[in-house]
């Protein structure tokens, strides 16, 4: 088993889920180069990092594989390319498979790994696609099909001195006990109302960095904004880091507080202990496997909260509203982890 090939190929949170099925693999063949067929945000970020990827193949728009536009058929010399590597095994954790196992198959690997919803086109060895299963859990059932061992259940990312020196350079040295507050999220149901963020942030009693992307400016200043510190603003920090150097500012915090998404995994992936606002179905399949460090605040609601649609059949039809599904999670709650996983005991 020289060659392995893995399939995972959208955002932040998603990798990381995949991160322990990743190292269950390179444990099981430590002598085989992993390849991950990714996006060119993967080949960046996993660039000279050590972990379970030796390269990245950046894949272009392939619809179902790498975007969820269509029209977009895998290149032929792309094709070409991946099968001339002569994969010994290649995997697929990305998803049902209708689009992925046709695309998996045609690497044309010795052997043939991963999920497959109903209808989907068969692999060698295979683990049903199902509703309401932890990723994390899901792609380690993968990857023990071909040997996989695994080690731990929570991803883990090396912070590196390329990603200090970006956050130097971006916001010079961070200051003691610092708090992120993380108010996007790509669904804006999964987003907690930003004043909430914002009381949140006044009450730790410490330093706070609100962060986020460029299209995530407005939460983010919705939060600094919101704040009654007049003394102590918070520092907003919006599109300044690349992941990498967002993973070394969240190293440099004792709590990050966010919503579920992509810098939440992260911030765990680098030590830092995490409170996070989930609605109870994404809770199911992304929320952190341990409690220790890491507290989910858990909504309920399974309808949307303006026509009544149903959040928790998978074969309804998304309802186009977007209000917060979460909105019945407290400030109280919050709070009362925050100070927990601090150490406040007021």
């Amino acid at each position: 088993m020289a060659r392995i090939a893995v399939l995972r190929a959208n955002a932040l949170g998603d990798f990381l889920l995949a991160v322990p099925a990743l190292e269950a693999l390179k444990r099981a063949y430590p002598g085989a180069h992993l390849t991950l067929l990714g996006t060119s945000w993967h080949a960046e970020f996993l660039a000279g990092r050590p972990g379970p990827v030796d390269d990245v193949v950046a894949l272009p728009p392939i619809s179902g594989v790498s975007t969820p536009e269509p029209g977009h058929p895998p290149p032929e010399d792309l094709c070409e390319e991946l099968l001339g590597r002569e994969f010994d095994l290649a995997v697929q954790i990305h998803g049902g498979g209708r689009f992925s196992n046709p695309f998996v198959r045609r690497l044309g690997a010795r052997v043939s790994a991963g999920l497959r919803a109903p209808g989907a086109e068969l692999l060698d060895r295979w683990v049903p696609y199902t509703d309401y299963h932890h990723e994390t859990l899901r792609f380690l059932q993968v990857v023990a099909l071909v040997g996989g061992v695994a080690d731990g259940l929570e991803a883990r990312v090396a912070v590196t001195g390329d990603d200090r020196a970006e956050l130097a350079r971006a916001l010079g040295e961070p200051p003691q006990g610092l708090v992120a507050v993380h108010p996007g999220a790509m669904d804006p149901r999964r987003r907690w109302p930003v004043e909430r963020f914002a009381e949140v942030a006044d009450l730790v009693g410490r330093p706070v960095a609100v962060t986020g992307t460029r299209q995530e400016e407005d939460l983010v200043m919705g939060v600094v904004t919101a704040m009654r510190r007049s003394s102590r603003p918070a520092i907003p920090v919006v599109g300044a880091l690349g992941i990498g150097g967002l993973a070394a500012l969240y190293e440099r915090c004792d709590l990050v507080i966010a919503n579920d998404t992509g810098p939440r995994h992260l911030a765990a992936a680098v030590g830092t202990p995490t409170v996070a606002v989930y609605w109870c179905g994404n809770l199911i399949q992304a929320g952190p496997l341990s409690r220790t460090t890491h507290r989910p605040l858990i909504s309920w609601i399974t309808a949307c909260p303006r026509c009544g649609a149903s959040g928790v059949d998978p074969s309804a039809e998304r309802c186009p509203h977007d209000p917060s599904w979460v909105a019945d999670v407290s400030v109280d709650m919050v709070m009362e982890q925050a100070r927990d996983l601090l150490g406040d005991e007021r």
